[in-house]
């Protein structure tokens, strides 16, 4: 199965798997939640949209994505004490459920965001090759802004590293140009390297263990969010520390978009 190469890189980033009220998490790797919430939004799909059936098939879009993440610089969390509605006039500040509002002594909502500072992914998204051409075309001149997980969560440049590729697992492990926090050690062939799969990779056994995440969309609209679980798996890869970007890194991408280029 074909696929496409995406690097996600930014000062912040966040992909909550439990995300609500006074406390929003996020895992150690971007969801598959954000990423064709990412999609969708590059395609100009509104939330209540981004999800419907198909009118001809009643296929959900996304559904045939597979994605293997290499975790090229995990980055370090950072907690946000966050706050909203204070300091307003009663009648201007936060709503209650019912449809009121919140009273002066309570207008202040407090909660925690939790983010990944200074991280960087590189992603192989596989799939079907018309859909794949759509989402390239897409990212390259996005309908909506793009977010890593929230608003405020910016993309670097290059999102896009590769498009259509036959092999795009193997150019993981291979060729991609590796952002690492330090440079490898003089003499260091390989650096290891974490993976998470949703498909349990050929080279691990059957019975080895999985994590379950929540992350699965089946609805984004804010009112009725729902999500299923998914398996995936995570290994641990020697890849070339030749891979290593040095700095900057734009450099190295750089050379490696271009090589390809007609």
């Amino acid at each position: 199965m074909s696929g496409i190469l995406l690097r996600l890189a930014a000062p912040l980033m966040s992909f909550g798997e439990h995300a609500a009220f006074r406390y929003r998490d996020t895992l150690a790797f971007p969801t598959r939640s954000a990423l064709i919430g990412m999609f969708a939004a590059a395609s100009g799909h509104s939330r209540e949209e981004a999800l419907a059936p198909d009118p001809a098939t009643g296929a959900i879009p996304y559904t045939d994505l597979a994605f293997t993440v290499r975790i090229d610089r995990p980055g370090h969390r950072h907690t946000d004490f966050h706050t909203a509605g204070g300091g307003r006039p009663h009648k201007e500040g936060l709503r209650t459920s019912s449809g009121g509002y919140r009273s002066q002594k309570q207008s202040t909502h407090v909660s925690h965001r939790v983010y990944l500072a200074d991280a960087v992914f590189t992603i192989a998204v596989c799939g079907p090759d018309p859909l794949l051409r759509e989402i390239t075309d897409r990212l390259e001149q996005p309908a909506f802004g793009l977010c890593l997980g929230r608003r405020t969560c910016i993309p670097d440049e290059p999102l896009l590293v590769h498009g259509p590729h036959p092999d795009p697992v193997h150019e993981l492990l291979t060729r991609v140009p590796l952002s690492l926090s330090a440079p490898p050690q003089p003499g260091q062939d390989t650096v290891p390297t974490r993976f998470v799969w949703d498909q349990r990779p050929d080279h691990l056994p059957a019975a080895d263990s999985h994590q379950e995440i929540a992350d699965v969309p089946l609805d984004f609209t804010p009112t009725r969010r729902l999500h299923h679980t998914r398996k995936v798996w995570h290994t641990t890869e020697p890849l070339p520390a030749a891979l290593y970007t040095g700095q900057p890194p734009i450099r190295a991408l750089a050379a490696y978009i271009q090589q390809d280029t007609p």
